[in-house]
């Protein structure tokens, strides 16, 4: 894939230049990093977005750095906040990135050119105050109150604890401890990013780049694809499910998400784009493509094949699935909400009384409308989620 591919696909802005980076990937080998908390076990789609970015630097034979932010998930991104994040205990943290590694393998080639894994646990619990407190001089009071979302605080008069407002210097301070060439991340990351880049002059005398990729959006609420929101797709989703919620995606949603979570090239989607504004072809068939090309990517063609199969038996020929996914659980009494958690219908308590108030949840056929429900666990059980998720209980 070219460079320009590269960039033009799944970048939004780079600074301080596009020009000077295209040359710099050109003429040296560069040290590039994504970061992420761990304050969920799961890896999703929005997260594919720069994950993809990096395969097509990693092909091209540059470092790249994967940073695990098990120091900075203690303090919790207040990106997009308008109220503190609850604190995460350390074997919390350590149970949120178990399976990190083997999420991104997905995406990045772990034989060839391997990305480097670190943990700012490494820096951070060793750092002396009076170095932190030399940190903290590099920067203003006001400049750090430019943060947008901690204008919308003040303007909603609403708190703005220390520990969050910190936290753009200590994303910065990363940087320096890496000694990256380029940092990438999401366009509403850009703050903490370009915090980095002063850190990075002021301490080691050396540029980065900065580099911001789109957000992925749900069309319907203009919220991001994200854990916060609880509306991601995750990476770990089984086949069938993976491809039945990006199915529910709003056709609005069809070509954002061929850009930025497949590897159709843009020439096809381009094609692909003029024939849905000119409703020359059915938006229904697009995403079939669409949920066929992601989860072909995860799980490869064989298994996509199945899921298509699978999706068009239950919701086109009306027909019962194939095979209804079996769950091992003992006979007993339990609540709805926590039978809900145990069989991954959900993946919090909210999210599951939200579902048993929309009239979503079914057992036995009968819809389920009390979340206080006391369920009697047996054998042969079935249990429905909307229209197209089955469990069994064995």
């Amino acid at each position: 894939m070219r460079i320009e591919e590269i960039i033009k696909r799944r970048t939004e802005k780079i600074l301080p230049s596009k020009k000077d980076f295209i040359e710099a990937l050109k003429k040296r080998k560069l040290k590039i990093y994504w970061g992420v908390d761990p304050t969920s076990p799961e890896l999703h789609l929005g997260h594919s977005v720069p994950l993809l970015l990096l395969k097509g630097f990693q092909k091209m034979g540059h470092k790249i750095i994967i940073l695990i932010g098990d120091f900075t998930a203690k303090i919790g991104d207040p990106t997009g906040k308008l109220s503190c994040r609850k604190v995460l205990s350390d074997k919390e943290i350590k149970k949120n990135f178990k399976t990190y590694k083997v999420q991104i393998s997905k995406i990045l080639d772990f034989k060839k050119n391997p990305p480097d894994f670190l943990f700012n646990s490494k820096w951070f619990s060793k750092m002396k105050l009076p170095y932190f407190f030399k940190i903290l001089s590099k920067f203003t009071l006001s400049r750090l109150l430019e943060r947008d979302m901690f204008q919308k605080r003040i303007k909603l008069k609403k708190e703005i604890y220390l520990h969050e407002f910190l936290y753009p210097l200590l994303q910065g301070y990363d940087s320096v401890m890496i000694n990256c060439d380029v940092e990438i991340g999401a366009s509403d990351q850009l703050f903490n990013m370009m915090i980095g880049r002063k850190l990075l002059k002021e301490i080691k005398g050396k540029e980065k780049f900065v580099i911001t990729t789109p957000l992925l959006v749900d069309p319907r609420t203009g919220k991001k694809f994200s854990k916060s929101e609880k509306n991601y797709i995750s990476l770990q989703e089984k086949p069938k499910e993976m491809f039945g919620k990006i199915m529910n995606v709003p056709d609005e949603g069809i070509v954002p998400f061929l850009k930025l979570c497949t590897e159709v090239p843009l020439i096809e989607i381009e094609k692909i784009e003029k024939k849905l504004s000119k409703k020359e072809i059915n938006p229904k068939e697009i995403k079939k493509f669409l949920s066929f090309e992601i989860v072909k990517m995860y799980y490869g063609k064989k298994l996509a094949k199945k899921a298509k199969e699978e999706f068009e038996r239950v919701f086109e020929r009306r027909e019962k699935p194939k095979e209804v996914e079996k769950i091992h659980l003992k006979e007993k009494e339990i609540g709805i909400v926590d039978l809900l958690l145990e069989v991954k219908f959900a993946r919090s308590k909210s999210e599951a009384k939200r579902l048993i108030k929309e009239g979503a949840i079914k057992i036995e056929n009968e819809k389920i409308t009390d979340p206080q429900k006391k369920v009697k666990i047996k054998k042969g059980m079935i249990l429905k989620k909307g229209k197209r998720f089955f469990v069994k209980i064995e």
